[in-house]
């Protein structure tokens, strides 16, 4: 066997790893690459394997970074089954139409206004592309023992990152290869901890966080309610940027939360995310892979106003009562909160809340580095709004998860390999595993092929 590094190696998107077997080719996630142009551009070039001798394709989660290459793979030929557990492939299919119709609208606004070098402005992939890809989903039930080919069996396993992530092992007679996925915190409001494999003779561990010690999720609570009530004492809004899955309902719990104690004014609250929406719904069926009950998602839920339409957004933006806007994306890459920013920006009573990880080359990273204008769709827009960020609400394990995670393995992989994560990240868990547990592992660049 050979496992090839397409993504996420030596960065934190574009997650796609390549297994052969004599008779299979296996491709494990196949993530968008987002942030930094040259990273970016990589989603236009030729794949690195011919997409029409691929077999399957198995999802640890349905995260734009680990299931957004999707439809482009399809587009140039792929027709296997993708294989992930029921909610991941709902949010799958939430983030891939929203992604195809957020590239069409902007290639088309980059076509009427004239700002896109390309003549004319194409998406990478458009809605049909992203439908033809749905039409491929086949589900797994968590644990059920899913046979790729004979002696080739795969499982995956609850890993709490978001609702249906799993990390996923795969059997042979000889090998067993462990696939992290994201893995989630072991105390979170929303999710159950992650389960942790047993047994790995080679493992794929993301190292997002590896090398940091997050703030406890409870930090949360004090730091929005100050500053909802220092922006209300400004007669400003409230606009979170927010991931569409997880994040944003996590955020939803802890306004609820703080409204049910009387810690905030009681200000008009905004989701304004049509992926947003779609995970609240998918939270109210998919219980067994969350901790709410029915009446605690119907109450949290009945706080907030749901936007139905780009028309209302537009709406909203214009309105100077203040009020408290969770929209997407969370890096600031798209989605309704460049909206919000294009208007808002300039007016110093509002707050912007980065409310998550901001990549390397995303307009959230930027504000957090100092710049005080974006561009936001062919205009520079400054950005005079009061910057906060949030860092108690990662979905990802911090450096002591991650070791946590690995604590069941009966032995230490022949073969470790350090992904999903920035070099800084990545070489201070492989000094830390060293030191701790004696353990070596490989940081592997984009591209590389290794043995199994």
């Amino acid at each position: 066997m050979k496992l090839k590094f397409l993504g996420a190696a030596g960065t934190v998107t574009g997650s796609k790893y390549l297994l052969e077997t004599a008779h299979k080719r296996i491709l494990i996630d196949c993530g968008l690459f987002q942030g930094l142009k040259a990273l970016r551009l990589l989603n236009w070039e030729k794949p690195p394997v011919d997409p029409e001798t691929i077999d399957a394709i198995l999802l640890t989660h349905g995260h734009l970074d680990h299931v957004g290459y999707l439809p482009r793979l399809v587009k140039l030929g792929f027709k296997g089954k993708i294989y992930g557990t029921r909610p991941t492939l709902e949010i799958a299919g939430i983030i891939l139409k929203d992604s195809a119709e957020i590239q069409e609208e902007e290639a088309e606004r980059a076509n009427r206004e004239g700002y896109s070098k390309h003549k004319p402005a194409k998406p990478l992939y458009d809605l049909d592309d992203a439908k033809a890809t749905i039409r491929l989903f086949k589900g797994v039930e968590a644990e059920e023992e899913l046979e790729l080919d004979r002696g080739l069996k795969a499982n995956f396993f609850y890993n709490g990152h978001i609702l249906g992530s799993c990390f996923i092992e795969i059997k042979t007679p000889q090998k067993t290869l462990v696939f992290s996925g994201d893995i989630g915190r072991e105390e979170d409001y929303l999710l159950y901890p992650p389960k942790k494999p047993k047994q790995a003779d080679l493992m794929l561990i993301e190292t997002t966080y590896g090398g940091r010690k997050h703030l406890d999720e409870a930090s949360v609570f004090p730091e929005l309610e100050r500053i909802v009530k220092e922006t209300y004492e400004k007669k400003g809004s409230v606009f979170i940027a927010s991931f569409a899955v997880e994040r944003a309902q996590l955020l939803m719990y802890v306004l609820w939360q703080l409204y049910k104690q009387g810690k905030i004014p009681k200000l008009p609250m905004v989701l304004d995310s049509p992926m947003g929406a779609s995970v609240v719904r998918l939270f109210k069926e998919a219980h067994a892979w969350h901790k709410l009950s029915d009446e605690e998602c119907k109450e949290m839920c009945g706080l907030f106003h749901i936007v139905s339409s780009y028309k209302e957004t537009l709406q909203i933006r214009e309105n100077p009562t203040p009020r408290i806007v969770i929209a997407g994306a969370g890096m600031l890459t798209g989605g309704r909160i460049l909206n919000y920013l294009e208007e808002r920006g300039p007016n110093e009573a509002d707050s912007l809340v980065l409310a998550g990880y901001q990549a390397e080359g995303t307009r959230g990273r930027d504000l957090l580095h100092g710049a005080k204008e974006l561009k936001i769709y062919g205009r520079m827009i400054p950005i005079n709004m009061r910057l906060e960020q949030l860092e108690g609400l990662s979905a990802h394990a911090d450096q002591e998860g991650l070791l946590s995670w690995l604590d069941d393995l009966t032995d230490a992989p022949e073969h470790l390999y350090l992904v999903h994560g920035e070099p800084s990240q990545s070489e201070a868990f492989q000094e830390k595993l060293k030191s701790l547990k004696g353990w070596n592992s490989k940081i592997p660049s984009l591209g590389e092929e290794v043995d199994v």
